[in-house]
């Protein structure tokens, strides 16, 4: 599913106009990566939780040429899926 999926059920399923979906999924998303920005922890209960991981510089290789390349310093999101979320994924239905 992506996001103009996304916006698509959420106007079905709660009957709102399409451009009301839209601002709600766009409000949604643009809080929780302000939330990530200032490096606090996402947990949505029974779904799973967003982090930021922090990885320091390293010496990488360009695959291509094996040249040897400086890798900055960089916070990556992460997710985490929660404990209802993988079993009710992995459940039959």
């Amino acid at each position: 599913m992506n996001k103009s999926e996304l916006i698509e059920e959420l106007s079905l399923r709660l009957d709102l106009p399409q451009k009301k979906s839209e601002s709600v999924v766009n409000a949604i998303f643009n809080s929780l990566i302000d939330a990530m920005k200032q490096g606090r922890r996402i947990e949505i209960r029974g779904f799973g939780s967003f982090v930021i991981r922090s990885y320091k510089p390293y010496q990488g290789r360009n695959p291509k040429t094996g040249e040897k390349i400086a890798v900055k310093a960089k916070k990556l999101p992460f997710f985490k899926a929660g404990k209802d979320l993988k079993e009710r994924v992995s459940s039959k239905v």
